[in-house]
């Protein structure tokens, strides 16, 4: 009876090996100057910048959610690594933090290194828009656990920011200005939703050009999430920052009442800021709500920034200066509503 080897069971671990040293380059092209050693240790080291009075640590972890589904469908794995370090960096960036490092994790029934490389190669994408380190990660090979050329993938960030400069609830103040940074679409967040009204309501393909969109449905579907982690670093500078939310899943009104202190709301005019066209496309698919598109999508907006009124300006200047176009799209109120009843959407 031959004897049983690992790579007999599923795992050939010479190709996770091979993998490693491939995507080394693409790691190395992420460092900071606060990283120690190189990729292969067990434990990726990092020192704090220097500088800082109080340093505090954030950190972030999210997935890409079932956006992979359509790099799946497409056999395109080159953008949903910058999906995913988005999720996690724009979430450390909404204090003020600046992003330090970011680790990943790729989970695969069978591993495929053209897949695996493609995925990491997004993800050093991802970190370099968002100037972390990619100082790690693990690569799973799980057989039996995930279809043929199916995986999954996680994200965990670390970013530090000076305890005196850090942006949260207790700052925001009735009066101030709200100002929309816009988003590329539907970043990573309402793909359920959005796959079943094109797909199997519309039943529209990939490869179709749908509407306005001027491109393939399928291309629009796998536009990577911005990320605004150095836009926000500008932004902070000019002292006029109070909070950030990221819009991500439930949308403007769930998420904007996360960096809301009891007893205000916001009111936001949705004529302000434009909205893209494939929220259109999938409300007109679908049949959906305008009240429940709201509450899964970001409608155009990836951030809203609280800001002092009298700093409204100086703001927008520091996002557009960084390419990322931004528009004054409501302010702070008096409220006694709770929850997502603090977001009226007036006009």
């Amino acid at each position: 009876m031959a004897r049983l080897t690992y790579r007999d069971a599923g795992v050939d671990a010479a190709l996770g090996d091979a993998v490693v040293e491939k995507i080394k380059p693409m790691v190395a092209s992420t460092r900071r100057p606060e990283v120690l050693g190189g990729l292969g240790g067990f434990a990726g080291l990092c020192r704090l910048p220097m500088g800082l009075r109080e340093p505090i640590l954030v950190s972030g972890t999210d997935g890409v959610g079932t956006k992979l589904k359509i790099a799946f469908a497409l056999n395109r794995h080159d953008t949903v690594g910058i999906d995913l370090v988005a999720m996690c960096a724009n979430d450390v960036a909404t204090v003020g933090a600046d992003c330090l490092f970011f680790l990943d994790y790729f989970a695969t029934g069978v591993l495929d290194a053209g897949i695996a490389q493609g995925v990491i190669s997004g993800v050093a994408e991802g970190c370099r828009r968002a100037g972390c380190a990619l100082l790690g990660g693990e690569t799973a090979e799980l057989p039996g656990m995930y279809p043929q050329n199916e995986y999954d993938l996680a994200g965990f960030c670390v970013g530090v920011v000076d305890k005196h400069k850090m942006l949260d609830a207790s700052l925001v103040r009735v009066g101030d200005v709200l100002i929309g940074v816009h988003s590329s679409g539907l970043h990573s967040n309402g793909y359920s939703l959005a796959r079943r009204a094109l797909l199997e309501v519309a039943k529209y393909g990939f490869d179709q050009v749908v509407g306005g969109l001027g491109r393939t449905l399928g291309e629009e579907l796998l536009e990577p999430t911005k990320i605004y982690s150095k836009a926000v670093q500008r932004a902070v500078t000019t002292g006029q920052v109070r909070a950030i939310a990221h819009i991500t899943g439930a949308g403007l009104p769930g998420n904007i009442p996360r960096v809301l202190p009891d007893g205000v709301g916001v009111t936001l005019d949705a004529r302000r800021w434009p909205r893209p066209e494939i929220f259109s496309i999938i409300q007109a698919a679908g049949e959906i709500e305008e009240a429940e598109m709201r509450r899964t999508f970001n409608m155009g907006l990836g951030l809203v920034v609280v800001v002092a009124a009298q700093g409204a300006d100086s703001v927008l200047s520091a996002f557009r200066d960084m390419g990322q176009a931004a528009d004054i799209v409501g302010e702070v109120v008096p409220s006694d509503a709770v929850d997502d009843d603090r977001v009226v959407f007036v006009g």
